[in-house]
């Protein structure tokens, strides 16, 4: 049985790097939860993300945004097993965007949760997910955005082949990526974005460079976040 506050992903940690001098404690995790109305769609999916060594042995990658989800609740946007473990942070807001690598073999869906919880829920929610692995939980993997007329078209449930999840404890968010191949072929065992980079990884996944698209794309968003939330932080409206 899968009980409260599980579910899969890799943790962060502490994500944000401190408060500063002079901030207010929380000042934040405040500023984080109210993103998804305040912060341009370009800032939290650029058009077009520079992978610098993102892909595999150190190769350079670019990906470029095909389709921006209409911002939204929660509800069909997880599988059911996922949607029950993310239920003790709750869903303010859920925004995704479905990416594609230079020769459009790849897509990747990048997606941020905006919750509902407070630091202790989300740490309590983090703590539990690193404690038991859950990151490698398949049955925990987040749906794909597949978007009609897109090289994205044909992504669905059953041709998700890697996968990364991040709970953030220093704000109201979990963060992901989900990645596979835009000519629809199914995929019978998907594999963590952590073990498809791994060196000496031999699966079809690994061997793609899929883990890299996954979690490469899902890095540099929760980067372009950070910025956004320590400017929102220094700049308050």
């Amino acid at each position: 049985m899968l009980g409260l506050g599980l579910i899969g992903g890799a943790v962060t940690g502490s994500w944000l790097t401190g408060e500063g001098e002079g901030r207010p404690p929380g000042s934040q995790y405040a500023a984080a939860a109210t993103l998804w109305h305040s912060t341009p769609v370009d800032q939290l999916f650029p058009p077009t993300v520079e992978g610098t060594g993102a892909g595999p042995g150190g190769a350079d990658r670019t990906w470029t945004r095909i389709a921006v989800a209409p911002d939204s609740g929660c509800a069909d946007a997880f599988d059911p097993l996922l949607h029950k473990a993310l239920a003790p942070v709750g869903c303010r807001r859920l925004l995704r965007a479905t990416y594609t690598d230079a020769t459009q073999s790849h897509v990747t869906t990048v997606g941020l949760l905006f919750a509902k919880a407070d630091p202790a829920t989300m740490a309590a929610l983090a703590r539990r997910f690193r404690d038991e692995r859950l990151d490698r939980r398949s049955d925990l993997m987040p749906r794909p955005y597949a978007a009609r007329g897109t090289a994205a078209a044909r992504f669905g449930d059953a041709q998700r082949a890697t996968w990364t999840v991040s709970v953030l404890t220093d704000a109201p968010l979990v963060a992901y990526a989900v990645s596979g191949w835009a000519d629809g072929r199914t995929v019978d065992s998907p594999q963590p974005a952590a073990d498809a980079v791994r060196s000496g990884a031999t699966t079809a996944t690994a061997q793609a460079g899929l883990g890299n698209e996954a979690q490469g794309l899902a890095d540099r968003v929760e980067r372009r976040l950070r910025q956004t939330i320590g400017s929102a932080t220094e700049n308050p409206a």
